[in-house]
């Protein structure tokens, strides 16, 4: 009779590796064509331990994601708490937003598929992105208006809003239709009609 295996211990370490071979073979062949075997044996371990970490391969999927999406939150949290005036924070929001899907999208071909399994299969991730980013725009509004360069508004729909309106820029599918200059032009002229409908009357030229 075969003895079972020894528990694994379920390291943080043990986890960031085998997510660190994931979002490699996402990026180098596609989330479709990765296989849980291909990740085992990329850490040494076999598909069955591999089982222990993750139950499946859209977990380790969604895992990777939040990764992801946490570190371009991070971007967006500097941005948010950086120096300058709540307006100049906005443009900077929407430009970091831009080039970080810019340079995933040119140094991973294969991000989309990614992408596209979380929108369609786990909208918890979704829904966890779209409020985080939310909450710093609202913190941002929450600013501007203390500062006297926004107008009172009900921020938590104009951050919703506003998260919408800069859709375009965080998405790899329109990572292709212009070149970069241009992505930036469409980003800095979204954010001046934001800021037109943000700004006192008074303060409007």
């Amino acid at each position: 009779m075969t003895e079972p295996a020894a528990p694994l211990p379920e390291t943080d370490a043990t986890r960031r590796e085998i997510l660190a071979a994931a979002r490699d073979r996402f990026q180098r062949y596609g989330y479709r064509k990765t296989t849980m075997a291909e990740i085992a044996d990329d850490v040494g371990m076999s598909a069955a331990n591999l089982y222990r970490y993750f139950d499946n391969k859209q977990a380790i999927a969604a895992a990777c994601a939040m990764e992801c999406l946490g570190e371009r939150l991070a971007l967006l949290e500097q941005v948010v708490a950086g120096g300058g005036g709540a307006a100049d924070r906005l443009r900077q929001f929407a430009l970091t937003l831009l080039r970080y899907t810019h340079e995933e999208f040119s140094s991973q071909p294969h991000v989309h598929e990614l992408v596209e399994f979380i929108v369609a299969e786990r909208r918890d991730v979704v829904d966890w992105k779209v409020q985080a980013e939310c909450a710093l725009l609202e913190r941002l509004l929450a600013e501007g208006t203390a500062g006297g360069e926004f107008r009172e508004v009900d921020r938590t729909e104009t951050a919703r809003a506003i998260h919408a309106a800069l859709a375009m820029f965080q998405l790899p599918l329109f990572m292709s239709i212009c070149p970069m200059e241009e992505l930036e032009a469409r980003a800095r002229s979204v954010v001046d009609l934001l800021l037109h409908g943000l700004v006192p009357p008074r303060d409007r030229d």
